[in-house]
């Protein structure tokens, strides 16, 4: 159980999809306050429950012991330097689900050794079923980081890099995968159309097998190759399909899309710190 208070600048899809795992996991719902500056938006986060939601970012900072910034890249230099002063007063842990802003910018723009963890979540984590890679600088106290990981696992799965450059393979492989793996549904429900199934019974046989595919290799006790392996019969249908995708260079090509996922994820970050 999180016993802190914790804070939320910004209160847009990933925000209050924290704070609905956060409130389902048990935080009550006065240890969380928002900072959000659309009524309407206002009026969503409230309704999740008994939250103190304002528009007085300054009042959320000066009560919380934590402070998730949930606001878009774009405008997190902003955002930062014009709560420089409550924030530096009250020195809370900051959690950032900014995608591409490093902790050595939102420091300088800041201007002091605040603790900070970045931290990249996929859009799953609306539904409790993220993916999420952190990154705790030196500033952040073993306890801090423990209510980081507590907080990011309400929506999902937590996972720890020491580096904070892996963010970007994090970035590549679960931040954008959902895209993938929605490209490879899209792909083989257009294909079950064109051998003949109609678009609802194509859609329902692809979504369920990807469920299920991805059940088998998060509860089985064996990995993915050997699950393959298994459903992969000599001379089969499997076979035959698996032989062209690898013919076709299926591997190579998820390896050069992940890495140019990873080298955009570099460039946007060192474009927004150029601003």
């Amino acid at each position: 159980m999180i016993s802190a208070t914790i804070g939320f600048i910004g209160g847009g899809n990933m925000a209050a999809s924290i704070i609905g795992g956060l409130l389902a996991s048990g935080v009550p719902g006065n240890h969380i306050r928002v900072g959000e500056p659309n009524a309407k938006s206002r009026d969503k986060l409230q309704a999740l429950g008994d939250i103190q939601v304002g528009a007085d970012n300054d009042a959320v900072i000066s009560q919380s012991d934590i402070v998730v910034l949930a606001v878009k890249p774009q405008v997190m230099r902003s955002v930062l330097e014009s709560l420089a002063t409550p924030l530096r007063e009250r020195r809370p842990l900051l959690i950032s689900i900014a995608a591409g802003v490093t902790t050595g910018a939102m420091n300088d723009w800041l201007g002091d050794n605040l603790a900070i963890v970045r931290c990249m979540p996929n859009t799953p984590a609306l539904l409790q079923s993220g993916a999420t890679g952190l990154f705790a600088n030196a500033a952040v106290s073993d306890t801090q980081r423990q209510q980081a990981g507590a907080i990011l696992e309400a929506v999902g799965l937590a996972v720890w890099v020491e580096k904070e450059v892996q963010l970007d393979a994090v970035t590549a492989v679960s931040g954008s995968g959902p895209a993938y793996f929605f490209l490879m549904m899209e792909a083989m429900q257009a294909s079950g159309e064109k051998l003949g199934l109609d678009a609802d019974t194509a859609r329902q046989l692809t979504l369920q097998t990807a469920l299920g595919a991805a059940r088998m290799a998060l509860e089985g006790d064996v990995d993915v190759a050997e699950l393959r392996r298994r459903v992969t019969s000599p001379n089969g249908t499997t076979e035959r399909a698996i032989g062209l995708f690898e013919q076709g260079g299926l591997r190579q090509l998820v390896e050069q899309a992940l890495t140019g996922a990873r080298d955009r994820a570099d460039e946007l970050a060192k474009e927004l710190e150029g601003e």
